[in-house]
Order: C-alpha cells, then sequence, then structure tokens
C-alpha cells in the first residue's frame, strides 16, 4: 500500500512498521508546525519509565509556519542531553555498542533545521536497519489524501492512539514492564538485527 507520514525524531515503532510494509512512502512536507507532537520529541525507557526527549525549536504560535521552514535552538547544549539520557537508558541494552558509532554523530554535528535533522535520523535508522526506502515528498497539503493510506495521526502525541505491537525484552521491563511504541531506538538497541524482522511481522489498525 501506498502511505503517507510525517517526518518525525527518531521515529515511533509503529511509525517503522507503516514504512517497512509500504509499498511507497511519501513524506508530508508542506503542513504547518504543530507544537507537542513528535516532530520534535522521541520516547525512550529510562531507567524512571517513560522518557520524552525534546528537540527544543524556535516557534511562535502568533504567526503560522511550516514545519519545513522550523530552525532548532541551539541556546541549550540539548544534543549532549539527548545522548547522556540515551547512554543512561540503553549503554548495558545488548546491541548499544553495535549501534552507538552509527548515530553518535548526529549529537555532535549542529542541526539547524528540524526537518532536514529530522531526516539524517531517518537516514541513520535505516542504516541501522539494513533497510533500503526509496520515498517520495509531498508537492502540496491535501487534508484528506487521495490513493494513500494516511498515517500521519501517528505523530500525534497528546492524543496518541494505543498500538497492539508484540511484547520484547527491554532494558527495565523488570521495573514497569512492556511499554509499547517507543522510539525505533529502543528497538533497535534490544533487538539488533532481530528488528527489521520484528517490525515486518507486526499489523497496524488501518
Amino acid at each position: 500500500m501506498d502511505i503517507l507520514l510525517h517526518p518525525t525524531y527518531f521515529p515511533s515503532i509503529a511509525q517503522c512498521v507503516a514504512v517497512v510494509q509500504a509499498r511507497r512512502v511519501t513524506f508530508e512536507v508542506y503542513d504547518n508546525y504543530q507544537k507537542q507532537t513528535y516532530r520534535n520529541r522521541m520516547t525512550i525507557y529510562g531507567a524512571q519509565g517513560k522518557m520524552p526527549l525534546t528537540v527544543p525549536v524556535v516557534y511562535s504560535q502568533k504567526n503560522r509556519q511550516l514545519y519545513k521552514d522550523i530552525t532548532i535552538s541551539n541556546d541549550d547544549n540539548w544534543q549532549d542531553l539527548h545522548w547522556k539520557s540515551i547512554l543512561s537508558a540503553y549503554s548495558s541494552s545488548p546491541f548499544f555498542e553495535f549501534y552507538e558509532h552509527d548515530l553518535l554523530h548526529l549529537f555532535q554535528e549542529e542541526a539547524t533545521n528540524l526537518m532536514a535533522f529530522n531526516f539524517k535520523c531517518l537516514e541513520a535508522v535505516l542504516e541501522c536497519l539494513q533497510y533500503n526506502l526509496e520515498f517520495d515528498y509531498t508537492t502540496e497539503f491535501e487534508l484528506d489524501p487521495q490513493g494513500k493510506t494516511d498515517y500521519r495521526y501517528l505523530a500525534a502525541h497528546r492524543k496518541e492512539q494505543q498500538q497492539p505491537l508484540t511484547p520484547y525484552v527491554q532494558v527495565f521491563d523488570d521495573k514497569f514492564g512492556f511499554i509499547s511504541n517507543l522510539s525505533i531506538l529502543d528497538l533497535i538497541f534490544n533487538e539488533g538485527p532481530n528488528a527489521l524482522l520484528y517490525l515486518e511481522r507486526q499489523q497496524l489498525p488501518q
């Protein structure tokens, strides 16, 4: 099937399920930016449970801004803080050392444009998964796209829908149990080369 998605910060597992099972992927690049979505945040599994990591952006609600024009605020050293959080959460996971060097550069090179940075994160994820993806971009915004399954809702945070994903072993699941649909990093660090097979076996509601 053909699908439509928002590019997000280290996409959720559900988004990656949609990507690997699609015939053709189109990314929405002509939408208005919305706060409190996964466009600029991901959720990982830390020692205290769910841990949101948010990329700070320069954004004013007074005037609508296109997502593709949103810039990242680098006033604080957020990249260093995010990497330290990832280290704390996953350094003891089975496959962290195997993948860390494929990801570290994203937290060392200054990022300025949010959408461009998110596509770099996606590229790194696809490399970790050893998955080749050819995708398209939208040329205009369509509220009700035709001929595509609209998975843009997967970028929602405040009204996030529960996804029926199969449990797998997580670093801190002895404390809090299985937490579903975190950032794809959680699956990669815990499942390694089996991550792609996991994604191929899941089913998302249509």
